[in-house]
């Protein structure tokens, strides 16, 4: 036997008690003689002490013992001397005293350290990624995404839903990022692709009348990454039949509510706040609001109209102007004002404006407002003394809406008290545009995907003013980052056609693409929604990391690589062969 207990679980309790230990030498220090071991496992440490005096062998053997060593110990519990115990520690207040050392595999001096004090670079940690896992950090992370997904199996089975498993190999579908493709070796020339997710396969199981389902699936998409993305990644997938958005947001939110008290013991309050999709943009800059502060955007617009300022005035005329009061930030620099400005031009703005609020408006461009229009912007703005009222202009209020957004954020991070990020603050975006324009595309595209159904008053306006429809799609947000999203689905087999019209999708190419799926519809398909969530980005803001590569048991790095495996890699040319392919590499 190995192992009677685990290195994280004895007390003062099991004073006297005889066990067996197993696990990584952590540190090893010599005390006169006296050797001290620190044992790890992912259960915590435990102090295994080797005294000549009562086991000479194995203290020999305790003194060749290096960082990383795997061993089992046979002692005997015993509460540590008075003063040496070690409250950071659950088993500080006790050692094991050592009668049997058993080396079960030597270690070499590992090229990373398992130490949580120290800072790794990424590359060096993904390579090493089975060493970076023993670090007590990643495996508090890997056991909290384990807790998550065992949360929301069991309340989605409580709530009599099913788990159902989705294909992994399927039809391409290019509407939205590049698809993997997979070659068919049976079927030459011919490809699968992985799932981007499983959207239609969930749809046709509503109209199975499974009318509850949810899975835990894998999504694979071909895209740029960065630190919220992967190529392939998790998803909470859940679809209802016979719903409206009220019941799945209804849901959706007691099974948060379920998922923080389960992994984190925080007791959150219910309902969440909800705001509409133009409520958020026009007070937050931001389709995922972050409202754990104020800073709040304030439109501008009728009184740039009356002012001098030519900017201002001619953005006024078919575009907008907006601005924040940074309460409390009239004494920032010039340097760091201009560093707002450069930040605003990251969003395509042309610049930003500024005004300070001392006994009366101080800048360069007050000059173009008479004193009664001055006035009216202290009190629109809610300006006081010492306040700093920040404004961007332009004939795009797209542009408007991300440069203030964007300088809101900057502004969070230097408020004397900057969000927390246990500070829990969720809220549902709803009422999306149904499309958008694509200028490069030359056509409309879905805000979300084809098959979210319009809102029932705005199905004519697909007719005539298509960008003036609304959707039946939702978000979650928390602190500013999405972790969900959903929408009810088209159910009508005429409103889908008009949906793929308006896309510029052809009767042929709808058929050629989901030919399958327009023919389910066809057989009586319930009224039905759903919504997934991004398990990795869940698990990264419940584990407090800032990168889903810190939940993720083996990641891919920036350029979609494993460090690790050397993955992707080269294939022989007998494999090529057999899947019909020859390649034809750009040098």
């Amino acid at each position: 036997m190995y192992r009677t207990k685990t290195n994280g679980e004895l007390r003062a309790k099991d004073e006297g008690r005889e066990v067996i230990l197993a696990g990584w030498v952590d540190s090893r220090r010599d005390h006169g003689g006296v050797i001290f071991i620190d044992l790890r496992d992912r259960y915590g440490l435990t102090q295994v002490v080797f005294d000549p005096q009562s086991d000479s062998t194995s203290h020999k053997m305790a003194e060749q013992l290096r960082r990383e060593d795997v061993i089992s110990v046979k002692g005997v519990v015993r509460k540590r001397k008075k003063g040496m115990e070690n409250p950071r520690m659950p088993t500080g207040e006790i050692e094991v005293y050592s009668s049997h050392l058993k080396i079960l595999s030597k270690a070499q001096t590992p090229p990373i350290e398992i130490d949580d004090r120290i800072e790794l670079n990424e590359d060096i940690r993904l390579k090493y990624r089975y060493l970076d896992l023993r670090r007590p950090r990643m495996q508090r992370n890997l056991l909290m995404r384990h807790r998550i997904t065992k949360a929301v199996r069991d309340f989605f089975d409580k709530e009599g839903f099913l788990d159902i498993e989705t294909p992994m190999l399927a039809k391409s579908t290019p509407e939205g990022a590049r698809d993997y493709l997979v070659p068919s070796r049976v079927n030459p020339g011919k490809f699968y692709a992985l799932p981007q997710s499983p959207q239609l396969f969930k749809q046709l199981l509503m109209i199975s009348g499974f009318d509850r389902y949810m899975q835990i699936v894998r999504c694979f998409r071909d895209e740029d990454l960065r630190a919220d993305r992967q190529p392939e990644f998790t998803q909470i997938d859940v679809e209802m039949s016979f719903i409206e958005e009220s019941d799945i947001q209804e849901l959706i939110e007691r099974m948060i509510r379920h998922l923080w008290k389960e992994a984190l013991g925080v007791e959150l309050e219910i309902p969440f706040p909800k705001l509409t999709y133009q409520e958020a943009m026009d007070r937050f800059g931001s389709d995922k609001p972050d409202i754990r502060f104020g800073l709040e955007l304030v439109d501008v617009t009728d009184l740039a109209k009356e002012s001098g300022f030519e900017v201002f005035k001619q953005a006024a005329e078919i575009g907008r102007v907006k601005g924040i009061n940074a309460s409390g930030f009239g004494e920032m620099s010039r340097k760091d004002i201009d560093a707002l400005i450069e930040l605003a031009k990251v969003y395509r703005a042309k610049g930003m404006a500024w005004m300070k609020m001392a006994d009366r408006l101080e800048s360069s461009i007050v000059k173009f407002f008479e004193p009664s229009l001055q006035q009216r912007i202290i009190e629109r703005m809610q300006a006081k003394k010492g306040d700093l009222l920040l404004f961007v202009a332009d004939k795009d209020v797209g542009i408007v809406y991300a440069a203030l957004g964007a300088i809101r954020l900057e502004l969070s991070r230097k408020l004397p008290v900057p969000p927390k990020a246990d500070d829990y603050k969720f809220v549902w975006v709803t009422d999306f545009p149904l499309l958008e324009y694509s200028e490069e595309e030359g056509r409309f595209v879905a805000m979300h995907h084809p098959f979210t159904s319009p809102k029932d008053e705005d199905i004519p306006l697909l007719d005539s003013e298509p960008l003036k429809a609304r959707a039946k799609a939702y978000d979650i947000t928390l602190n500013g980052i999405e972790i969900g999203g959903g929408s009810i689905r088209i159910h009508m087999p005429e409103v889908q056609a008009k949906m793929f019209n308006v896309l510029g999708i052809s009767e042929e190419e709808a058929k050629q693409k989901f030919g399958y799926f327009i023919d389910a519809l066809r057989f009586g398909t319930p009224p039905h929604g759903g919504i997934a969530f991004g398990l990795d980005r869940l698990a990264m803001l419940m584990a407090g990391e800032s990168s889903i590569r810190d939940v993720i048991a083996f990641p891919k790095n920036k350029d979609a690589a494993s460090l690790m495996d050397n993955c992707p890699s080269e294939v022989d040319d007998r494999q090529l062969k057999e899947l019909h392919l020859k390649l034809d590499v750009a040098k």
